[in-house]
């Protein structure tokens, strides 16, 4: 079948759980913008996290989001501050959703594992207890990075060939949901007057030996509420993308352009099917970075104040802070615009003769910050250097506007196909609060986003289905 005939057939299909895209958000309790940290009101002390954790949680609850997902590094260095000011200090992911399992009761609680360092009937065991404890809330995305200074960090002198790793994730995943199996619904039948607690018939031992990942079992934690909690793979490669594709209820995208997302959307939905799944049970979630106002002055109001949040070179050559990244400078600014800036100083207006000779790549960068702020070369609101270079240092999934710009740009990939729904990420949590606030309900407006919960797991709210026991009788292996 070629792709062409699958997106066909993928434009035909129920698309998200009863025709509604899917919203989650990304929680960075210091925000996702580099120095969003700096924004007036803003949350700046990862000590407080259980503070900011908690109004993030009942912002998004409270808008009916269908989970919070916690993304995770295994090392930290100075210069995140720069990058990732998030990545210096955070709480543990799984650490993060047990806390927040007991103060929330309907939204789904995703956390990462890496199955390059973490072990398997651990992991198993941990979600478990905490997919219990919350009524069938939890998520796992099993992520199997390269990073060396994580690898350092566990005790590896060397970072594993891609194809091991890989292969090593899709055993862990293998193992997770072997060992989620280990009990069956029935097994503790707590007969009073035989003083027998549980049939041993309902009790299953694993055996798994594999190449890379082995683990005996039974788990000592019965079977969650949702049976599996639902497992996410992210990775761009194509192995990753693979292992998704066979392994996983959700992938995680970050396409560049509503073409590519078309196009990737599709691809995806036939190599699981390829794999002999149903397309539908496969999900993929896009991530996108809103900056929303009451109008779409507001928004450009707000994304300029961002702009000069973000510490630059001021004068060429002349860095006023210490470890700035490279692409941070004018120097680097120079070398993409294809132009000299000699003598040029980072909040001046670009001069329109200056533009004229910008190469390819400037061009683009202007365009994006036009699209981000409404600037213009030669406009009444000039762009400036700082917001081309700031345009070039930070790459993320920016849409900036009023909430009808913000839901026509999510209501645009739903509907072609591009996406099954999103992961929010946001400069600081006002931002997040104002998406909830202005974007959700004009998305229900719209019949995009449901008005209230459909079901407590966060399998109901991601349209999953309840696997069967692997070991029960009826399954096939």
């Amino acid at each position: 079948m070629t792709f062409r005939a699958v997106a066909i057939k993928v434009a035909g299909m129920a698309h998200g759980p009863n025709g509604h895209l899917i919203l989650g958000a990304t929680v960075r309790t210091l925000g996702a913008w580099p120095s969003g940290w700096r924004y007036p009101g803003a949350h700046r002390d990862p000590r407080d996290d259980r503070a900011a954790l908690a109004r993030i949680a009942a912002s998004a609850e409270g808008a009916g989001l269908q989970f919070l997902y916690f993304g995770d590094w295994l090392a930290t260095s100075p210069e995140f501050e720069f990058t990732d000011p998030y990545l210096l200090a955070r709480i543990e992911p799984l650490a993060a959703i047990g806390y927040l399992a007991a103060i929330t009761s309907r939204i789904g609680l995703i956390a990462t594992v890496s199955s390059s360092h973490a072990e398997p009937y651990s992991t198993a065991r941990s979600s478990a207890s905490i997919d219990i404890l919350s009524a069938g809330r939890v998520g796992l995305v099993v992520t199997s990075g390269s990073e060396t200074q994580s690898a350092s960090n566990f005790g590896w002198r060397n970072v594993h060939a891609d194809a091991d790793r890989i292969a090593a994730a899709s055993e862990f995943v293998h193992i997770l949901r072997g060992l989620w199996d280990s009990w069956d619904e029935d097994a503790f039948i707590a007969d009073v007057d035989t003083g027998q607690l549980i049939d041993p018939r309902g009790l299953h031992v694993l055996g798994f030996d594999g190449q890379h990942r082995s683990s005996t079992g039974p788990l000592n934690v019965p079977r969650p509420p949702q049976g599996h909690p639902p497992i996410a793979i992210v990775g761009a490669a194509e192995n990753s993308r693979d292992l998704a594709a066979r392994t996983a209820d959700v992938s995680f995208v970050s396409p560049k352009t509503l073409r590519d997302a078309v196009d990737g959307y599709a691809r995806a939905k036939a190599l699981a099917e390829s794999h002999g799944r149903d397309p539908d049970e496969f999900l993929l979630l896009t991530s996108i970075f809103p900056i929303v106002g009451e109008t779409r002055e507001d928004a450009w109001g707000i994304y300029d104040e961002l702009v000069a949040l973000v510490p630059v070179e001021i004068v060429a050559d002349r860095s006023e802070v210490d470890g700035l990244p490279a692409n941070r400078t004018i120097r680097v600014l120079s070398s993409v615009l294809g132009v000299p800036l000699t003598g040029i100083v980072i909040d001046e207006v670009v001069p329109d003769r200056l533009a004229q000779r910008f190469s390819d790549a400037g061009r683009h960068l202007v365009e994006v910050v036009t699209a981000r702020s409404g600037r213009t070369i030669g406009g009444s609101r000039g762009i400036t250097f700082r917001h081309l270079l700031v345009a070039h240092a930070v790459v993320a999934p920016i849409v900036v506007g009023s909430t009808q710009d913000v839901a026509d740009h999510l209501e645009t990939w739903f509907r072609h196909r591009a996406t099954d729904g999103f992961t929010v990420l946001s400069a600081f949590a006002e931002q997040f609060d104002d998406f909830a606030r202005l974007v959700v309900p004009e998305l229900t407006r719209r019949g995009l986003f449901p008005a209230e919960y459909r079901g407590s797991t966060l399998r109901d709210h991601l349209g999953l289905e309840v696997p069967a026991n692997s070991f029960a009788p009826r399954a096939v292996l």
